[in-house]
């Protein structure tokens, strides 16, 4: 019964990380349209630097991270896996 709960913690820790990471998604690219839209609306289109791209860049590897970490990483997978293997080795010595 414990190892269920376990599953089923690490399974809603995910999911809270993968929704997270959609709504920081929304965030950016909302705020980042209005960024663009203001220096496109006050800027000498010929000679004035995008300033907007500075806070793309970083916010955006921001959101590089918090991709990975809701996505790609899951830092039990191994722990769960070797835990499930040493279970099923219990179970066919029949202890």
């Amino acid at each position: 019964m414990e190892n269920q709960q376990q599953r089923d913690n690490r399974l809603w820790r995910i999911a809270k990380a993968r929704a997270a990471f959609r709504t920081h998604l929304s965030a950016y690219l909302i705020v980042n349209g209005f960024l663009w839209a203001i220096w496109y609306l006050t800027s000498d289109k010929g000679n004035d630097t995008p300033w907007p791209v500075w806070p793309m860049l970083g916010w955006g590897l921001a959101l590089a991270f918090n991709y990975y970490f809701a996505f790609e990483s899951d830092p039990f997978r191994d722990t769960m896996r070797e835990y499930d293997k040493l279970q099923q080795e219990k179970q066919q010595r029949g202890l």
